[in-house]
């Protein structure tokens, strides 16, 4: 079918573009024209990205476009948070419907790559383990935002701290899709969740350290 091949390739070139504009973004001084406009391009590709996984799977409804579908709302939650919390920088800032509107879809993903982890992993398949994961992380992190959208932050830094995780962890998932694909001389599940264990730590790290900076008066937000 030649629409789905072209939203095949579509889906792919943008998320080599998600790939390279992100780590752009990374590596430039947050806050630069540079920062902000690798962002948007980065933002805008992971749109896409998960956009036209879903299209993939109308095409095509089998159980490995589906989880795909699901990954695709589970990863641009993390970009589309961390793009969002710029707008509640102010603690009296309030989440808007949207907000409260992609984390619903993120608990459903949730939901959806647990149970099918759990139905893989009853019938014998080790990558059921890759689902699960997958799925505790999106019900970890939608808990976390229902609980502060409703009780709120009280620190003035918390979008920074947020905007970075939240952003991080979408690039975790980008680079998780193309070890995917690309990473075919490593294990399933390994490919699947190297990204994840070794990006994880980072990120908190990173977090950490800015943290520390903050409270040293040594960066400035």
């Amino acid at each position: 079918m030649i629409a789905e091949d072209v939203t095949l390739g579509l889906h792919i070139l943008a998320g080599f573009t998600a790939l390279f504009a992100g780590s752009g973004a990374f590596a430039t001084k947050r806050g630069s024209h540079r920062h902000r406009r690798l962002g948007r391009v980065y933002v805008g590709s992971m749109a896409f990205v998960s956009a036209s996984a879903l299209v993939l799977f109308v095409f095509d409804p089998t159980a490995s476009r589906q989880f795909l579908a699901l990954v695709a709302v589970f990863s641009f939650y993390f970009v589309f948070s961390g793009y969002r919390v710029l707008s509640r920088k102010r603690l009296t800032d309030s989440p808007a419907v949207i907000d409260w509107t992609e984390t619903v879809l993120l608990i459903g993903a949730g939901v959806g790559l647990s149970v099918f982890g759990a139905t893989q992993l009853l019938s014998g398949a080790g990558f059921g383990t890759v689902m699960l994961v997958f799925g505790g992380i999106a019900l970890g992190f939608g808990g976390t935002d229902i609980q502060q959208f409703r009780q709120g932050v009280s620190d003035s830094r918390a979008w920074f701290y947020g905007h970075l995780s939240r952003m991080a962890g979408g690039y975790i998932a980008t680079v998780t899709a193309f070890s995917s694909v690309n990473f075919t001389f490593l294990p399933s599940v390994v490919s699947w969740l190297w990204p994840t264990v070794i990006g994880t730590p980072l990120s908190f790290l990173l977090v950490r350290r800015y943290r520390s900076q903050f409270s040293d008066g040594t960066a400035s937000s």
